[in-house]
């Protein structure tokens, strides 16, 4: 039983925890409907904390909501949408990887180091069995919101903000677990490297390889 009172953490935040969890355990699978009833007696846990923990899932694009329908886990992306998804990020995100770049500091390349780090510690066990998927999941989304974040143009970050939803959605559901990791992670230092040199160029490129070659692997693999 969640407690409703007393606690540190609110309910709804326990709960958006507990249900991205199931997802990334693969206990709840693409597509499957999440009804709140169902899941509030599941839970043990009363049907407003759950509705406002899956308002801020639909937010992130894991969770759709369909009129008179309610909600269900995000589908798996069609390779279609992860063209798409790719093309966009190539529109934005090689350009704020180029910004970020410009206006580096030393706390913002170390911010980026200590997330690169905490990635590349999950090689060898990024599957959706472990904890190691958990932390590559967030590192990820932390490194690449870090850039967006310190490109010093609200209006860019909150673009990337809204895109940032498909990708959380891309990374969890495209079941690239292991492999992803294993190519990601370099990839990710390479981009922290021209960061950290100042050469926005280059970082610039990394980004876009880093992209190209993130749907690369699901739709060539």
């Amino acid at each position: 039983m969640v407690a409703e009172s007393g606690s540190r953490t609110p309910v709804a935040d326990q709960m958006y925890e507990v249900l991205l969890s199931q997802f990334m355990d693969g206990i709840r699978g693409a597509g499957e409907p999440l009804n709140i009833g169902a899941l509030s007696r599941e839970l043990n846990v009363s049907p407003t904390p759950l509705r406002e923990a899956l308002a801020r899932l639909e937010h992130t694009g894991l969770v759709h909501r369909e009129a008179l329908r309610g909600y269900r886990v995000a589908p798996m992306m069609s390779l279609t949408e992860v063209r798409q998804l790719r093309d966009a990020r190539l529109l934005l995100e090689p350009h704020l990887a180029a910004e970020a770049t410009a206006r580096a500091t030393d706390a913002f390349v170390d911010s980026l180091e200590e997330t690169v780090r905490d990635f590349e510690s999950t090689i060898d066990h990024a599957d959706r069995e472990t904890e190691g998927f958990r932390i590559y999941w967030r590192s990820d989304d932390r490194f690449h919101r870090l850039i967006a974040a310190h490109a010093g143009n609200p209006f860019l970050e909150n673009a990337y903000t809204t895109l940032a939803g498909q990708i959380q959605r891309f990374r969890l559901f495209s079941k690239l677990g292991r492999t992803g990791a294993k190519w990601a992670a370099p990839e990710h230092r390479a981009i922290l490297d021209a960061i950290r040199s100042r050469d926005a160029d280059l970082a610039t490129e990394r980004m876009r390889e880093h992209i190209e070659a993130s749907a690369g692997r699901l739709l060539d693999p």
